[in-house]
């Protein structure tokens, strides 16, 4: 399944890839995140728990960075195994500009696949959920980035 998304910013280009390379951020932005440990300077791990539908599980996985071309995005590649729930899989670009209103424009496009339970649920509610859940976490993202530089035009 695929899906896109985008969200202007009010934060320049440089302040938002800081923020998309700072686990705290993420960690922070990532909606059911417990944990999210940088392994090296490319590669996270992470405790999510989700729900979909009847389905909740505690995912572990990782999330690795790659293609890296700061301050213009990067891909992330994603995968977290559920238990019984199943498992899931997960690609995105992320792409940085300049907005044409000011701030930055964040562009993204992911693939995600899901197995186990996760897949016997119906795939419109698990495409809705990660659109739910990728929405969100851009939200969160950008409250977090367009405060971070608003704090920062105040100092």
């Amino acid at each position: 399944m695929e899906f896109t998304g985008s969200q202007t910013i009010a934060a320049t280009r440089e302040q938002v890839w800081k923020g998309l390379n700072d686990a705290a951020v993420l960690q922070a932005c990532v909606p059911g995140c417990e944990e999210f440990v940088a392994h090296n300077d490319d590669e996270y791990k992470a405790v999510v728990v989700a729900s979909v539908g009847p389905v909740k599980a505690r995912f572990k996985g990782t999330l690795q960075l790659s293609d890296r071309d700061g301050p213009n995005g990067y891909r992330i590649v994603g995968s977290g195994e559920g238990g019984v729930a199943g498992f899931g899989k997960m690609a995105a670009t992320v792409t940085l500009a300049d907005a044409e209103e000011g701030g930055t424009l964040l562009t993204y496009v992911a693939d995600a696949q899901v197995g186990g339970k996760l897949a016997q649920i119906g795939s419109r509610l698990v495409t809705s959920v990660a659109n739910k859940l990728a929405a969100e976490f851009f939200k969160r993202f950008n409250a977090t980035m367009s405060a971070q530089a608003s704090a920062g035009m105040a100092d």
